[in-house]
């Protein structure tokens, strides 16, 4: 086995959901769970935690905030997965948010989530998207490649991470 493909394996892999009401003070309480639930796993450095964990609370709030009237509880799922940690957002509401454009001139103090969220994203190297749910309602997720233990260079990105 290649030491990079040994070593990535040495992070514990597997998938994790939570529910949470759509309240504010379920955002939190989200975070924090999926903190220590990351930091149990071992081998994510805390700077990808933290874009994480910033990410989470962006996708968390906007469910509450937008989608709270549909979808009285929110899904979130974790999975570290083949060197990918993954955060997913689900909700019961149909509309699929797109991301706001920077407009500096403007004083508009929010909306900016989604755009945050693909700017954390690409400058970690990661993917994220947006998917229907059976059900009608809709997942956003995030994608962070985690490099390997050894401390080199993380894998290139070829193709995108495990989907559920």
């Amino acid at each position: 086995m290649p030491v990079q493909e040994r070593d990535r394996a040495r992070t514990c892999e597997g998938t994790w959901r939570f529910t949470a009401s759509a309240l504010d003070s379920s955002v939190p309480q989200l975070r924090h769970a999926v903190r220590d639930l990351v930091r149990r796993q071992g081998a994510v450095p805390d700077e990808i935690l933290q874009n994480l964990l910033l990410i989470l609370s962006e996708l968390a709030t906007n469910a509450v905030r937008h989608a709270a009237l549909l979808s009285p509880e929110i899904g979130v799922e974790v999975r570290l997965q083949g060197g990918w940690l993954r955060i997913a957002v689900e909700d019961s509401h149909p509309y699929r948010p797109k991301a706001l454009d920077a407009d500096p001139d403007q004083e508009h103090t929010g909306g900016r989530g989604l755009l945050l969220v693909k700017m954390i994203t690409a400058e970690s190297g990661g993917v994220c998207d947006v998917e229907q749910t059976g059900t009608g309602g809709k997942v956003i997720w995030a994608a962070l490649p985690l490099p390997v233990v050894s401390g080199a260079l993380p894998p290139m990105v070829t193709s995108r991470p495990p989907l559920p």
